[in-house]
């Protein structure tokens, strides 16, 4: 399963989690709310949180950083764990 993380302010947050479609119990667990911006027709979960606690959260359960990369004034963390029975 694999998770992006995003930021636009690096040392106070906020940090956007996941999409409408991410699990609940994680996003609940990064202390993550889902929040619809003016503009867009999606959802996401974001988390007031800076990325290098949400990025410490999701190691103690297990996930792995992939890739890093910047987009624009954006920076994209992709994680992944293994499921159970892998």
């Amino acid at each position: 399963m694999l998770y992006q993380l995003s930021y636009l302010a690096p040392e106070t947050g906020p940090t956007v989690c996941g999409d409408e479609w991410s699990d609940p119990e994680l996003m609940e667990y990064l202390g993550a709310r889902l929040t619809k911006t003016l503009g867009n027709n999606f959802q996401e979960y974001i988390s007031q949180d800076t990325v290098r606690i949400i990025l410490n959260k999701l190691e103690k359960r297990g996930y792995k950083l992939k890739a890093m990369t910047g987009l624009g004034q954006t920076c994209i963390w992709t994680l992944h764990k293994e499921l159970d029975d892998e």
